[in-house]
């Protein structure tokens, strides 16, 4: 299957930035070594920032966290809207982090229907928390945001963690895992749901009436997006921008 959920070696939508991307260590409860990659606002050569980073002058508003879409249908962290967002939001002051679920690219594991991949989510909170820590060693630490697309929107939505400071759900079908029993839902910590205008799995009106009860979740449509936001990355960045502005 050939879509905007493959990377198939397509470029990247929106500006050509520059991002100096390093290696992170995520590695679930269960044991499965994720492959994982930062990138930090102003950030050193890789090769000067170590296994989870080191130490940066560079400041970050937040770090986001970045889950990819389906893995069985090409999903992977180098999908052309992940990779725009892993690139643009440190344009703008925000740190990024992406992995890749077991099974996909070179992380360990086989694919879970979206069970065991909840792990996997809070396995790469876990390294991005590590990662704010270490790169604010004389300031406090930026918040840790969740930002899924798809089948990530939907695990990372189910992930809980104590540390993070946000949900950021990107086209989440609210299906994949049932919204009644994603963590994300009764929590009072803010969420964001992004759902594309013309979105063919769960549309707005759909949307809406399935998270009417969640707690402190603001649902903004991107008009004129379908379900691949494809020609709509910079609208997606811009919205995380402006949420996560809000949260400090």
């Amino acid at each position: 299957m050939i879509d905007a959920e493959n990377s198939g070696g397509a470029s990247a939508p929106g500006p050509p930035f520059t991002v100096e991307a390093f290696a992170v260590t995520a590695v679930t409860s269960d044991g499965i070594e994720l492959e994982a990659e930062a990138a930090w606002p102003s950030s050193p050569p890789p090769e000067s920032a170590g296994a989870d980073g080191g130490n940066s002058d560079g400041a970050a508003a937040a770090v986001a966290v970045l889950s990819h879409p389906h893995p069985l249908y090409g999903g992977d962290m180098w999908n052309p809207l992940v990779d725009h967002l892993f690139r643009a939001l440190p344009a703008s002051g925000i740190a990024t982090l992406r992995y890749n679920f077991r099974g996909t690219g070179r992380s360990g594991g086989s694919h879970d229907d979206g069970k065991a991949e909840r792990l996997d989510a809070v396995a790469a909170f876990d390294a991005a928390v590590r990662l704010a820590a270490n790169r604010s060693s004389t300031t406090a630490a930026p918040p840790v945001v969740s930002a899924g697309w798809s089948f990530g929107g939907d695990v990372s939505l189910a992930a809980s963690h104590d540390s993070l400071s946000a949900w950021i759900g990107i086209a989440a079908p609210l299906r994949i895992v049932d919204p009644a029993s994603m963590g994300a839902a009764a929590d009072p910590r803010p969420k964001l749901l992004l759902v594309p205008e013309h979105d063919q799995f769960r549309s707005p009106a759909e949307a809406s009436e399935i998270t009417e009860g969640w707690a402190n979740t603001q649902l903004d449509v991107i008009s004129g997006g379908d379900h691949f936001l494809m020609g709509h990355a910079r609208a997606v960045g811009e919205k995380i921008a402006a949420f996560v502005s809000g949260l400090r």
